[in-house]
């Protein structure tokens, strides 16, 4: 599993350095429905966060730069209120249980969700999500604006989302 991980994260880097010469096809087209999990089995839906500009970021408990952005996605959470919803979509095939015992030690102060294959498949599957973490941003009407792969500082992703929040 260590084995399995590691390679994962190395493939999550160099994925990381190229992503940029590659075009992100699903910008510009409606963001996928989606009903998931949290990690204590409620349903969440994506129908939750309608007129909302929503941010879908897919990480996992393992992946140091996705456990970097926590807090600033927190700030940003808690300075937008009720304008943004922000949805951490869990990758760890461990398992909720992995994530909750996470999550008490590390405040998120946004929506986690498990991520499954669907969910995956729906935001572009391995092109679309070749690396972790792999961030969209989606306006108010359900279209997928923006999309980065790997982390960003708080303030600079926070200048990508304001003007989907204006």
């Amino acid at each position: 599993m260590k084995t399995l991980r590691r390679t994962f994260a190395l493939f999550s880097v160099l994925a990381a350095l190229v992503a940029p010469a590659c075009a992100a096809s699903n910008v510009g087209t409606p963001a996928p429905e989606w009903k998931l999990k949290d990690v204590d089995g409620k349903v969440v839906s994506s129908d939750q966060f309608k007129d909302k500009v929503v941010v879908v970021d897919f990480w996992a408990t393992w992946c140091g730069p996705c456990r970097m952005e926590i807090p600033g996605y927190g700030e940003l959470q808690k300075k937008y209120g009720d304008k943004l919803a922000i949805i951490g979509m869990s990758v760890d095939q461990a398992g909720p249980g992995v994530v909750k015992k996470f999550m008490q030690k590390t405040p998120v102060g946004y929506q986690v969700v498990m991520a499954d294959d669907a969910v995956v498949d729906a935001f572009g599957g391995a092109e679309g999500i070749n690396a972790i973490p792999t961030t969209f941003i989606i306006d108010r009407d359900g279209v997928i604006r923006d999309r980065k792969v790997g982390a960003e500082e708080t303030a600079e992703f926070e200048q990508r989302l304001k003007k989907y929040l204006e």
